[in-house]
């Protein structure tokens, strides 16, 4: 049954109120300085976008800066996703002593503001010599409290009756979780690798602190030094901020599936 007419259109005001920041953005790109600050500014393509590029370019190396930004998210993102469903396993399908209070207080530090760690965090850095380095931006988010607490929901409602048939026919517990537990997990997983992948790509308080070099900069960092103090070159600006928002919509686009159902999925219990 359709929705009422009025609720498409309703809902075709909200779609292009939401997409057309991101049209003019990606239009701008192709655009100089002088055509984006025109009274009457254009809405369609231009023919400056590898003018564009070769600004950007020559105003930090590109490739180095891509490299950094998606080694350093695949990575975390990869890494984050091991141990939250280990974690979230751990929680959800074994009985030990203390499991309330330790699931507790992991939920306890969503309420920790993650500025209040930054100077604690550094002086950790600097005194373990990690500072610009990969691995100082990595590490010290890899493990979260959203993950833990999302991949327990999914995972709580996994039967323990395979669990139990899969021990009693001789598999060992890591066989289990990897054969068994998480081809199941798919949605929760492709639920918080979209989320750890973006919250990483964005990232920018941490990496902007940690590091120092410009041959390590992450894409966010390196396109907050292209606004300098004088005139602004707003099409380079908006290339730049296209190839930021460009990974992160592909992402989206591929496992919006797993990331609906991997939410939904710790809501439902039976």
């Amino acid at each position: 049954m359709l929705p009422p007419p009025q609720n498409l259109i309703f809902l075709a005001i909200i779609v292009f109120l939401s997409l057309f920041p991101f049209y003019l953005m990606f239009t701008s790109a192709t655009l100089s300085n002088e055509e984006i600050l025109t009274e009457t500014p254009k809405l369609f393509f231009g023919d400056k976008l590898i003018e564009n590029y070769d600004k950007v370019n020559s105003r930090m190396n590109m490739k180095r800066i891509m490299f950094n930004s998606l080694f350093i998210t695949i990575t975390y993102t990869f890494l984050s996703l091991i141990l939250h469903s280990l974690a979230g396993y751990s929680l959800a399908k074994f009985e030990f002593k203390g499991k309330k209070i330790i699931f507790a207080m992991i939920l306890v530090t969503l309420m920790i503001p993650i500025h209040v760690m930054l100077i604690p965090l550094f002086q950790m850095m600097v005194k373990i010599g990690w500072v610009n380095s990969y691995q100082a931006v990595i590490l010290p988010s890899l493990a979260n409290a959203f993950g833990i607490f999302l991949m327990k929901q999914n995972m709580e409602n996994f039967p323990d009756s395979l669990i139990e048939a899969a021990r009693i026919d001789g598999c060992n517990e890591i066989s289990i979780f990897i054969k068994i537990v998480l081809p199941t997990m798919k949605p929760a997983l492709g639920a918080l690798g979209i989320y750890n992948f973006m919250g990483q790509w964005s990232n920018f308080m941490w990496p902007l602190i940690i590091l120092r070099v410009k041959n390590v900069y992450t894409l966010p960092v390196a396109l907050a030094a292209l606004e300098g103090l004088q005139r602004k070159d707003y099409g380079m600006m908006m290339f730049g901020s296209s190839l930021a928002t460009i990974p992160i919509i592909i992402i989206f686009l591929i496992f919006q599936r797993q990331f609906i159902s991997g939410i939904m999925g710790g809501s439902i219990k039976g």
